[in-house]
């Protein structure tokens, strides 16, 4: 096969690939099943996550990266040469470059971790950009110009928070908090108020169908079905959005945090270009009904949802791998 460059978005909830000419072609969850007794990698992406919480003892499931940076290095390697193989084919005339995201928050030993990782799992050379950026791009904000642009990108593991001028980061802050933990804390609110046990997966979809970042007037109602903590036996139980709401605030809160630490921190001239121009929202957690109503409340600054919030970063890579030579000399944090 003769692919010479890959995008990659690792995320820590769902890892997406590009490649130039085909566009996105994969969209997987980012979940790795081994099975203990052989040491041996049984299954990456949608059929791993079909195992998580339902494996025997002699497997086991899990997300190699935690709060958006490998937590496990040989998993994660193991994950990247799949989605290469994916692409390219287990038998290539040449080795790709690859294009990774990662946090504006990493260490440079978690960068160089995933440099690493992707070389070993069959890349040429591999180019790291920092999320924010990339997601920046693809949001369509001119990264460019002499103005501070704001974007928040809520993903799986992380809330990346930055305002940008002239192709470079100026204030940045990482919170290690995202879809994820909204998702524990929901069930850690069903387990406290009902003594219900949910899984991540149930979690994930009552944030899907009912949540809201603000109090709804017309409430909306959804069955949960898990486990009764006093008597062991399954129950079903009917929840409301407003309660949801309830479960989520700490965690909104931290990102609201965040995003006024940024705001802070930042020159007076590209605080005031933001409040002139709002802020941008991107990621899978822009997806939350009434997020940006939220920001835009608690912060008092116009926000707004980029279109595909769930897709910008992977965009912003497609755009840098069709402009390598540019975007190198620009945004790019090699080895």
């Amino acid at each position: 096969m003769f692919i010479r460059k890959i995008g990659i978005d690792l995320g820590t909830a769902n890892t997406l690939v590009f490649v130039p000419g085909k566009g996105i072609i994969a969209n997987e969850p980012s979940v790795v099943a081994i099975s203990i007794l052989e040491n041996k990698v049984l299954a990456v992406g949608i059929e791993a996550k079909e195992m998580l919480g339902r494996t025997p003892d002699t497997i086991y499931a899990s997300r190699p990266l935690r709060d958006g940076v490998i937590a496990d290095y040989k998993i994660t390697e193991a994950m990247l040469k799949y989605f290469i193989n994916k692409v390219s084919g287990r038998v290539r005339f040449f080795r790709p470059e690859i294009m990774i995201s990662i946090p504006a928050g990493v260490t440079s030993t978690e960068r160089r971790a995933v440099i690493d990782a992707a070389i070993r799992a069959g890349a040429k050379a591999a180019y790291v950009v920092k999320e924010p950026v990339l997601a920046a791009i693809g949001a369509g904000i001119p990264i460019n110009s002499a103005a501070g642009n704001m974007i928040i990108d809520i993903g799986g593991g992380t809330s990346e928070v930055a305002i940008i001028s002239l192709g470079g980061i100026v204030s940045a802050h990482s919170a290690r908090v995202g879809g994820n933990k909204l998702d524990q804390a929901i069930a850690d609110y069903i387990k406290r108020k009902y003594s219900l046990a949910i899984g991540e997966r149930t979690a994930e979809e009552v944030k899907i169908q009912i949540g809201s970042a603000l109090p709804q007037v017309k409430e909306e109602y959804m069955e949960v079905r898990g486990r009764d903590l006093a008597g062991g036996l399954p129950k079903t139980l009917k929840i409301s959005s407003n309660e949801i709401t309830e479960a989520m605030q700490d965690e909104l809160r931290e990102i609201i945090n965040a995003i006024k630490k940024v705001l802070q921190e930042a020159p007076p001239e590209l605080a005031a270009d933001v409040m002139d121009k709002g802020m941008v929202l991107s990621g899978g957690g822009a997806l939350l009904k009434h997020i940006d109503q939220l920001i835009t409340k608690t912060i008092e600054v116009p926000c707004y949802v980029a279109e595909d919030p769930l897709f910008c970063v992977i965009k912003g890579i497609g755009i840098a791998l069709d402009n390598l030579e540019f975007y190198k000399r620009i945004i790019m944090l090699t080895k």
